[in-house]
This record gives structure tokens, sequence and C-alpha cells, in this order.
């Protein structure tokens, strides 16, 4: 077997890439937690030994770890000067002081959260068994809170219902409204907030994630249009609903057909489901890029072995492609289907009418 050396330099330069990823990730949590990113984005630009006096932290780590998030481009250099800094573009998605919650942290945090689970999803490879969302350390949990509190606070209200056929007009005059796989209720809480005349029902299987929804909500002021249920979205409860909602979860449930069953049986005759599920094509080879990379990774950890912890014979994994989603819509029951935004380079907004 001849080898390519071209090829394997090639390869080799990918591997060193990614390690070398994976050994900053968990690093990327220590800056948030210890408030490193937002010191520099308030103070920056700063030495070593000043970062470390403001974050009351030590100096030799300090200076390791500051070496590392510039060479992952995280944070800027001046080797002139000897200090270190960040851009607005890396503060926007690094430091709490300026972005939503730290939408790239929240990433890192998902990833080495998830990677806790490697022995279950090992045997999980084996036995083709599932292993359940509740399952998995609670660092999936609160990244995957802060990541999509980005998105609801900048897209949800601005453009993705007034994308919808009629959808706001209602919200404001007063709507009901179910949001499912819910977690910690940013979306439920954002439209609430957007919306004081209509009311809200957010639904989560994770008993934990309810719990924590209910406080928030009580904390955004909003505990009177809100409420929370624990349910499947194959079982919760209530009618006439005039708007269904699901944000990227619906490609993480076993039966995706029953869910579209559900929410028809569930909806009023002129209501509307929003979809919103990763901007993805179709075929596996429009996926090969890095946020295919991202989201195939993410879905064998997470997503494609919660769906095989459910009832049903479906596993879409977060990479299903619009075509995908519109055959189980259809089989659910719906008629009309069509994508009526999306916000690249993440997110396609699906709109399903009976």
């Amino acid at each position: 077997m001849s080898i390519n050396e071209d090829r394997l330099k090639e390869l080799i330069e990918t591997a060193t890439t990614d390690i070398g990823a994976i050994a900053y990730a968990p690093l990327a949590i220590i800056g948030d937690r210890l408030g490193l990113y937002d010191a520099l984005a308030e103070h920056g630009p700063l030495t070593p030994r000043e970062l470390a006096d403001r974050t009351d932290t030590a100096e030799r780590y300090v200076r390791e770890w500051l070496a590392a998030s510039a060479a992952s481009d995280y944070v800027s250099y001046d080797p002139e000067t000897k200090r270190y800094s960040l851009s607005p573009e890396q503060a926007l998605l690094l430091a709490d002081t300026v972005g939503p919650a730290s939408p790239l942290a929240g990433l890192f945090q998902i990833a080495v959260a998830a990677g806790g689970s490697l022995p279950d999803i090992e045997t999980a490879f084996r036995t083709g068994e599932g292993v359940g969302w509740h399952e998995h350390d609670e660092g999936v949990f609160e990244g995957m809170s802060r990541i999509s509190e980005l998105d609801f606070k900048e897209n949800l209200v601005s453009d993705w219902i007034p994308a919808l056929e009629g959808v706001d007009e209602k919200l404001r005059e007063g709507a009901r409204v179910a949001d499912l796989g819910c977690g910690y209720g940013e979306s439920t809480i954002t439209m609430a907030q957007a919306y004081p005349h209509s009311t809200f029902v957010g639904v989560d299987y994770h008993e934990g994630s309810i719990e924590a929804a209910r406080e928030r909500a009580a904390a955004a002021g909003v505990a009177d249009q809100v409420s929370f249920e624990v349910a499947t979205a194959k079982k919760y409860t209530g009618a006439e609903y005039d708007l269904v909602t699901t944000f990227d979860c619906l490609h993480d449930m076993g039966d995706p057909v029953g869910v579209a069953k559900h929410v028809r049986e569930t909806l009023a005759a002129d209501g509307t489901w929003m979809i919103v599920e990763p901007l993805s094509g179709d075929q596996v080879d429009e996926n090969l890029n890095p946020r295919g990379r991202m989201f195939y990774s993410m879905s064998t950890m997470l997503c494609t072995p919660n769906a095989l912890d459910q009832e049903g014979s479906h596993a879409l994994g977060a990479q299903a492609g619009e075509a995908r989603l519109r055959e189980v819509v259809t089989e659910g029951g719906f008629t009309q289907f069509r994508r009526a935004t999306e916000t690249p380079p993440f997110n396609m907004v699906l709109e399903a009418k009976p």
C-alpha cells in the first residue's frame, strides 16, 4: 500500500487542530466560570499578572491559559506590549458582559459535559440501546440553555414568529401556546415577555429542567402567564392551542410522527406548529463541513441516543434535513408545510398547518 505523503500531512494537521480544540474546551469553561473573559472584555488589554489580580486567580495558571487562548484565536495578543485583550467579536461570543450568556462558552460546556457519558455511549454502540437526555451531566442542560438564549433573544420575536402566517398578530391579541421540549424555559419566557396578552405552557419530560424553568419564570415576572408541565411531547395536556413550538428538539424524539399526530390533535383548526431545527442539507455530502461535523458529532453523543431511548422507530439525528422533516410532519396529519425563514448558519424555521 502506497502512502500519499501530502495527504498524510493534511490528516496530521487536521488531527492536531482537533486535539487542540478538545484540549482547549475545558479551558474555555474555566475562563467562563472564573470571569477571565469578562475581565478581559471590561478591562483589557491586560498582562497575565493584571488579569490574575482582577480575577483573584493564580498568575502562573492565567499566563498559560492566556497563551492557549491566544493560540486558539479566542484571545488577542500584542507581542509589543505583551498584553492580552478581546476583540469586539471575541467578546460577543465569550464574555457575559457583552454577549447574551456567552454562547460559545455554552457550546464548549455541552461538548465537555457530553464527554462524561462516553462509557454509556460506548456501551450503547455495542447494544443499540439508547441513553436518555436525563442521564447526561447537568452541564449539557446548562450549556444548551445558554446557547439557546442567544437565538431566542436575537431571533425568536423579531424574526421567527413574524415569519409565520398571522401568528404575531394572534399573540399580540391573546393566544394559547404550548412550547414542547422547553428545557429551562428560555423560549417560553421570552415569548411571554413579548406577548403579555397570551398564555403559555412549557412542556419537558425532564423534571429537573421543569423545576428550573418554573424558578426562572418567577424571577422574570411572568409566572402569571406561564405554567410548566412534566410530560412527553406525545402526552402533554390541553387543546385548541393557537401555536405549538418545538425548538431544536423534534429530531431528539423517538417517535416524531407520533408527536406530529398529537400536535395536530391539540392545535386549533387555524393553529400553527413552528418547528426550529438545525439548518442542514438532506444528504450527507451536503453536510460535510465544520458545521456538519459539530452537529453530527453532538448528535452521536446526545440526540440519536436520546431518540433510541424512547419508544418509536425513528432516530432522525440533528441533521435530518428539511425533506425528512416534511415526511414526518405530513405523515402526522399536517397538509401545509414550508420553510418560513432561516438564520444561517445554524437554524431553519419550518411552519406546519393543519
